[in-house]
């Protein structure tokens, strides 16, 4: 699923909760600019998918067409698709990284960012006879990450563990290099490209 059918599908869903949106709080929900919403907007309409009608004079108000609905379950089952495959890849390719690990004689293992992939990582880690001893993430210290405490960065030097594992998807490579700063060997890193 590409990023215009993701967007497609979330500014249909915003329009089929709330048929009168504005495009400011449209373009804040889909993380994109007011102008690429004004034309996603135009061009979704141009397609069929919603009418725009201004009812009072000076509110827009967006209704979802028979096209519309078709295309947003469309894109919906797309994106279960999706998602079903992302996390069957994701088990598959951290079960093979983990049972490496295992016959590394690696038990104590601390991940390093949150998100769905680290939640992926750790019910994957459940199957192994290792354990996680410390979840760290750079903006989320002192939250709680399947009823650990997630732990600031700096306090990886005081932990006792066998290796890193790098949970976070965008940040992969900075935190990697982070980690060598802090004089953690890159033989105790071990990022997760599921790719």
């Amino acid at each position: 699923m590409d990023t215009n059918q993701l967007r497609t599908l979330r500014l249909l869903e915003e329009i089929e909760q709330n048929h009168s949106p504005s495009q400011r709080y449209l373009a804040k929900q889909l993380n994109v600019s007011l102008g690429l919403v004004n034309s996603f907007v135009k061009r979704l309409a141009r397609k069929g998918y919603f009418k725009i009608t201004t009812i009072p004079r000076n509110r827009v108000k967006y209704i979802l067409t028979p096209k519309g609905v078709a295309q947003k379950t469309k894109l919906t089952y797309q994106y279960i698709h999706y998602s079903y495959q992302f996390y069957k890849d994701a088990r598959t390719k951290i079960r093979e990284i983990f049972e490496g690990l295992a016959q590394q004689n690696i038990r104590r293992v601390v991940f390093y960012g949150i998100g769905h992939f680290a939640e992926i990582a750790y019910i994957s880690l459940q199957e192994t006879p290792m354990k996680m001893v410390a979840m760290v993430d750079d903006e989320k210290a002192s939250e709680q990450f399947m009823g650990v405490p997630v732990e600031s960065p700096a306090q990886i030097k005081q932990l006792r563990y066998d290796a890193i594992i790098i949970t976070a998807i965008a940040s992969r490579k900075l935190i990697r290099i982070k980690l060598i700063e802090q004089g953690i060997p890159g033989s105790k890193i071990v990022p997760i490209d599921i790719r």
